[in-house]
């Protein structure tokens, strides 16, 4: 099975989904990586965006992503930059990487870039092309300070449907997001390991498991 993972900003693919895209590669699966934004001066300093540069590239390389797309769109402006574009760097990304499978943000994220790309993304994979792009599932993530904190909007609520045990992976997934050093927060913040680790394990109880994560169905063609 081919992956694709599409994140707004580097470390949403380990917030959301990091331990399924492990338990796919153990089972032999391909993984690409798409991350659409870079961050930019004067905002972030040369030094720290170098850091983060080195933090995605070990990222990149712990997953072991036989492709990585980098749209590099400018970060907390995908509402400023043309739909079109960034509908067209999708398509191009699933073209290039033909994935069976796609992770991508929740719509209802209460960061502007998350819910711009989750449009862009559903714009490129709508169900009449499935036969041409391949894409046979489509799955929500959540991403811990961003989708617990959208406004209260029934319509838009992430409502997890899609549980894959982590269990053995949930170690791994959590040594990866160490990676992040310039993302990591202290506890008990959202993006603190610790928390990372207790949001996994009530999705594990959800399904009677020690760790999961979950998803949304957003679409599948059979």
């Amino acid at each position: 099975m081919r992956i694709l993972v599409i994140a707004p900003h580097p470390d949403d693919e380990t917030l959301g989904c990091g331990g399924s895209l492990l338990k796919h590669k153990s089972n032999g699966d391909s993984l690409s990586w798409l991350v659409a934004t870079r961050g930019h001066e004067p905002q972030w300093s040369g030094q720290l965006l170098a850091q983060k540069e080195r933090e995605i590239n070990a990222v990149a390389a712990a997953y072991g992503f036989e492709n990585t797309f980098r749209l590099n769109f400018p970060t907390i402006k995908l509402d400023q930059t043309p739909l079109e574009e960034i509908i067209v760097a999708i398509r191009d990304a699933i073209t290039s990487s033909k994935p069976d499978r796609v992770y991508v943000n929740h719509a209802g994220d209460v960061h502007s870039d998350h819910r711009v790309l989750f449009e862009a993304t559903m714009s490129v994979l709508k169900p009449f092309y499935s036969g041409k792009h391949g894409v046979t599932r489509v799955l929500s993530y959540e991403v811990f300070s961003s989708t617990d904190a959208a406004p209260v909007n029934p319509a838009r609520a992430f409502l997890p449907n899609v549980f894959t045990d982590v269990t053995e992976f949930l170690e791994r997934k959590l040594e990866i997001m160490g990676l992040y050093e310039s993302e990591l927060q202290a506890s008990p913040l959202p993006r603190a390991l610790d928390s990372l680790r207790a949001l996994a394990r009530v999705r594990g109880a959800t399904i009677g498991v020690e760790y999961a994560e979950a998803f949304m169905l957003v679409r599948e063609v059979n």
